[in-house]
């Protein structure tokens, strides 16, 4: 099993502190957040390769992070893969960098993907064993308890079975307060149909737009994200996390 961190934004709304610093490379509690989503995702002892997809500005910060990287406590592999764009006016956005790793590095695997900006205060071993009994797309979600919030993200709605049947994303009037996240499992399977995906021109951002396409043709299911979820867009909510973080690790 692969695994791939998207890590090709530009953070503008953190200015200035993600002027000359990538976001998942901003310290919380003490090291890099990307080192946290690495630690959550050790206990999936199926991932032997871990890429991460950024762009020209910051991918010499990433092969500096990757060659000097604590390997303690996640110990595979890590390839920087660059998608040279250089601004938000030419990314290439998360499923096309999705599709360039996919292409350029050969994959031929089981795919979990992440947000490099995605922090979770809990381990996601679950999450893998059930990525692997499923042997189907699996969406990490997580409810936000407000229904104003929810309309920032892709809003869906599981049937007893956990299986997605509907899927809104950034709805004005959101059913309810569950959203999907930036966590997916792709089975080597399914990878042809992100190829497709591209092929017929759909839109290459925003993640979640790919379970949107995905649902009506083969079941996609659910996991619900155990304790606490960060979508580290603000510097309140960074600032949060590295609070609650160092906290956490000050009482172990």
């Amino acid at each position: 099993m692969k695994l791939v961190i998207l890590a090709a934004g530009y953070a503008t709304r953190l200015y200035p502190l993600t002027l000359n610093q990538p976001k998942p490379l901003l310290p919380v509690a003490g090291k890099p957040m990307v080192d946290h989503v690495l630690k959550c995702l050790a206990p999936i002892e199926a991932i032997d390769h871990v890429y991460v997809v950024t762009n020209e500005k910051f991918a010499g910060h990433f092969e500096e992070w990757a060659k000097n990287r604590d390997t303690s406590e996640f110990s595979a592999p890590v390839t920087v893969v660059n998608d040279h764009s250089t601004d938000d006016t030419n990314k290439l956005g998360a499923i096309g960098d999705l599709h360039l790793v996919l292409k350029s590095q050969n994959v031929e695997d089981d795919v979990i993907v992440v947000a490099g900006d995605n922090l979770f205060s809990e381990g996601l071993g679950d999450y893998g064993r059930m990525c692997a009994e499923t042997n189907a797309p699996v969406l990490g979600v997580y409810d936000v308890g407000s229904l104003e919030e929810a309309t920032k993200y892709g809003v869906v709605e599981p049937n007893d079975d956990g299986r997605i049947v509907s899927f809104e994303e950034k709805p004005a009037e959101p059913k309810s307060t569950l959203i999907g996240i930036a966590l997916y499992h792709y089975p080597k399977a399914v990878l042809p149909l992100i190829d497709q995906y591209i092929a017929d021109g759909n839109n290459p951002d925003q993640p979640g737009r790919l379970i949107q396409w995905l649902y009506p043709q083969m079941p996609v299911y659910t996991w619900s994200v155990p304790g606490t979820w960060y979508d580290i867009g603000s510097k309140e909510t960074l600032e949060e996390a590295d609070q609650i973080f160092s906290k956490a690790q000050s009482l172990k």
